[in-house]
């Protein structure tokens, strides 16, 4: 669970090059479609992500992340896919917290790609007692990115490219995004990480 109010964006765990090791959840239902959450008293529209944890592997980070930001337990879901490589994001300066600023530079993620095999009542945005989202929806998985926040709006789409071939078959046309939002990305090899690799 992570905010984007500069009093906390964190500057722990840092790689080298100043960029924190983060999962992005990609949550689907039996219609293909997506969940996406709103930030609570905010207008914009994520995907549930957040930090990974010292000794944590990107998949028991996801589990946590998945329970504190939308309540679901491991037996709610299944994971369809992840992305290959780290994927990257810079945060503006003005974003970061002063005292960060020359070491922070942003999240690299791990993203999966997640089915609910649980029901839409399984869902809660209570359940701790630091919400992320006030509300959520299901949407088409090529939606319109214009309500997210601008500096993550190429990672979305890098991960939603790279792992709409787990979801959809090659015969289905959803698996091809269409419309100028959805031009092909660039899906430079970043950095591998191992399965099972944790961070210590």
């Amino acid at each position: 669970m992570e905010s984007n109010c500069k009093e906390n964006y964190g500057a722990r765990m840092l790689d080298k090059e100043g960029y924190r090791p983060n999962v992005g959840i990609i949550l689907t239902n039996a219609r293909k479609q997506v969940f996406w959450g709103k930030r609570i008293r905010e207008h914009s529209w994520q995907f549930p992500q957040g930090g990974i944890k010292h000794g944590e592997s990107p998949e028991q980070a996801m589990y946590r992340e998945l329970h504190e930001e939308v309540g679901l337990l491991p037996e709610h879901i299944e994971i369809i896919g992840r992305t290959k490589n780290w994927l990257r994001y810079t945060v503006p300066e003005h974003w970061i917290r002063r005292e960060w600023r020359g070491s922070y530079k942003g999240q690299k993620q791990i993203w999966f790609l997640l089915r609910l095999v649980g029901r839409d009542s399984d869902v809660s945005l209570r359940a701790t007692d630091h919400p992320e989202f006030d509300a959520w929806r299901w949407n088409d998985y090529w939606v319109p990115l214009e309500n997210v926040i601008d500096f993550k709006r190429d990672v979305y789409r890098m991960a939603l490219n790279e792992l709409a071939k787990f979801l959809f078959s090659k015969k289905d046309a959803r698996r091809i995004p269409k419309g100028e939002l959805w031009e092909p990305v660039n899906l430079k090899s970043q950095e591998t990480l191992g399965d099972n690799e944790s961070f210590k």
